[in-house]
């Protein structure tokens, strides 16, 4: 039996229309922000989920977590990890079970967090894992969101400073949209609506060499 796997090359994907992104953003500075922000959070049963750390260019210096995107189908959170920490309402929602959590490198986020907060996530859905349920072998989220939407999200931004006193409109879409596009591809592939068999980017494996050649 043939298997197969999606799989999409940079060029590809840079050759595609970019994301048109315009949903509100919050940018979440205060504890009233936060509540505000966690009070609409609990209403929903499915929330994109990532981070942001400022990028260190010296061998052996971590930077901590600066941001936090917590994203539904109508906001877009952005939380400031760098200035409000991780206090005890937001540690709640993060180890709430009953709220689903969708993002990409899960583990690798609360790993960095974990070195000066003790956050233990629950209800969380890893979607490179969860993908591969549908064929796709790429583990990027730009790369995931093109194979299943066509659609090209910038990385302009990624390393761009997340400690800055307050960030830019690029930084805040840039940042919004990488939580929002993990719950829409998780949306999508939940709602059937996927089929990965008559994907254009389909790899087939090259059938096995006969053993009697040389």
């Amino acid at each position: 039996m043939s298997t197969f796997s999606l799989a999409i090359s940079k060029q590809a994907v840079a050759e595609m229309p970019a994301v048109v992104f315009d949903a509100p953003i919050m940018v979440v500075d205060t504890p009233e922000l936060l509540d505000k922000a966690l009070a609409d959070l609990g209403k929903h049963t499915l929330v994109g989920f990532d981070t942001e750390t400022k990028p260190s260019f010296k061998k052996g210096c971590l930077n901590k977590v600066a941001l936090m995107q917590l994203s539904t189908d109508t906001h877009n959170y952005l939380i400031r990890l760098n200035k409000l920490g991780i206090p005890a309402p937001l540690r709640e929602f993060l180890e709430n079970p009953g709220i689903t959590k969708i993002g990409l490198s899960v583990r690798d986020d609360f790993n960095v967090m974990r070195r000066t907060e003790p956050v233990e996530p629950k209800g969380f859905v890893e979607l490179q894992s969860y993908v591969k349920r549908f064929h796709i072998s790429d583990s990027s989220l730009q790369k995931i969101y093109a194979i299943v939407f066509g659609q090209r999200i910038s990385k302009k931004q990624r390393l761009t400073n997340w400690e800055a006193s307050s960030l830019t409109p690029q930084q805040q879409t840039y940042a919004a949209l990488d939580s929002w596009a993990c719950l829409h591809v998780y949306k999508h592939l939940e709602s059937g609506r996927f089929d990965a068999a008559e994907s254009p980017f389909r790899v087939v494996p090259e059938l096995e060499t006969n053993h009697d050649e040389k």
